[in-house]
């Protein structure tokens, strides 16, 4: 028996997507009428074309863009789960940037009294340590810690060592000058990074291999400002509890995001050192810009992953807690066979009326 046929209007109403839907959907080869009438243009679809018009009808409203659904929807049903999962977990983070960018907005708009009784603070740099390693033959990364500015910087090719050193002396000024306006420290920030990724490109010169990783904190009035791209890491030590507070911009880390590769499995990964982003790319670089809510009493981990490939976060958190911890942890790193250079700077946050004296 031959199988009755679905006029567009049935269709549109069965498969939750609107008629102007389906004919774009048409133009666009992403789901085709079983048959067009030749006189009239009008279109007729199969009952069994529903389950593919209702996979687009969900992920449209998902917001997923029409090229990814059509990728999607050629691919078998596990792997069009996977491929569903990696797209919402890029849609969270982007998500999570704009909702703490919002939160900022929001609060400095809606505050009129901010900057007459809020707390003003600083950071008090415990220790920053930089070393090569017991591997490399030079060091790569550079390192900065002021009172107002923390920043690590992990160099790659030929060049490295130009660059990440370029990437950490462009942010000096914002230690060394006037202090920004808490309303203004993220973009003052960002202005930061993009000078800093010409720097980069300066020193590295005809080197198109060599660029660098950069994550740095700015901290003015009761603001906190991070820009971050690459594989350095940032940590929040609050309370006796370790925070990571940077997702890392590397092949392994989507791989993770995404389900189809274990923590296990990431850790010996063959591609872990392949970067996603870096300054001095080619590209305009497009550093993760974050505003954190800093208190008295936080501790503040800036390292390069020499440190974070070879030594487990508990430890990280245990050696974070006491004396000297910037030397502690790269003195971890070497001993667990020190096979990258590694860098850390920390940081206490302070009230910057107090009279605080910090351990180390």
């Amino acid at each position: 028996m031959r199988e009755e046929l679905l006029t567009i209007g049935a269709f549109a109403r069965a498969s939750g997507l609107s008629p102007k839907a389906l004919r774009l959907y048409d133009e666009l080869d992403l789901l085709r009428p079983l048959r067009v009438d030749p006189d009239s243009g009008y279109r007729h679809y199969a009952p069994a074309q529903l389950e593919r018009a209702r996979l687009v009808a969900w992920l449209r409203r998902l917001g997923m863009p029409l090229a990814e659904i059509r990728t999607v929807c050629a691919l078998d049903r596990p792997a069009a789960g996977r491929e569903i999962r990696a797209y919402w977990a890029r849609v969270e983070a982007e998500l999570a940037v704009r909702r703490d960018l919002a939160a900022f907005l929001v609060d400095q708009l809606t505050d009129e009294t901010r900057g007459d009784g809020t707390m003003t603070l600083q950071l008090r740099c415990t220790t920053a340590h930089s070393d090569r390693g017991r591997v490399r033959p030079v060091n790569q990364d550079a390192v900065y810690a002021g009172r107002r500015l923390l920043a690590v910087a992990d160099g790659f090719g030929p060049a490295g060592a130009p660059a990440s050193s370029a990437a950490v002396a462009a942010l000096r000024f914002l230690d060394d000058g006037a202090e920004p306006a808490a309303g203004s420290v993220l973009d003052t920030l960002q202005e930061a990074v993009r000078g800093a990724d010409q720097a980069v490109r300066d020193a590295a010169g005809d080197d198109e291999s060599a660029g660098t990783t950069l994550t740095a904190l700015l901290l003015t009035g009761s603001r906190l400002a991070l820009a971050h791209i690459g594989d350095s890491r940032a940590y929040l030590l609050r309370d006796g509890e370790l925070f990571r507070v940077t997702q890392d911009h590397s092949w392994v880390q989507s791989l993770l995001d995404e389900g189809r590769l274990t923590p296990e499995e990431a850790e010996s990964h063959p591609q872990r050192a392949l970067l996603l982003k870096a300054l001095g790319a080619p590209g305009s670089p497009s550093p993760d810009l974050r505003l954190r809510s800093p208190r008295p009493g936080d501790r503040y981990l800036l390292c390069s992953d020499g440190l974070t490939t070879v030594v487990p976060e508990p430890r990280i958190a245990a050696l974070l807690s006491g004396p000297s911890p910037a030397e502690a942890l790269v003195t971890a790193a070497n001993t667990a066979g020190g096979p990258d250079n590694v860098s850390c700077a920390v940081a206490d946050v302070v009230e910057a009326e107090a009279d605080v004296t910090i351990a180390g």
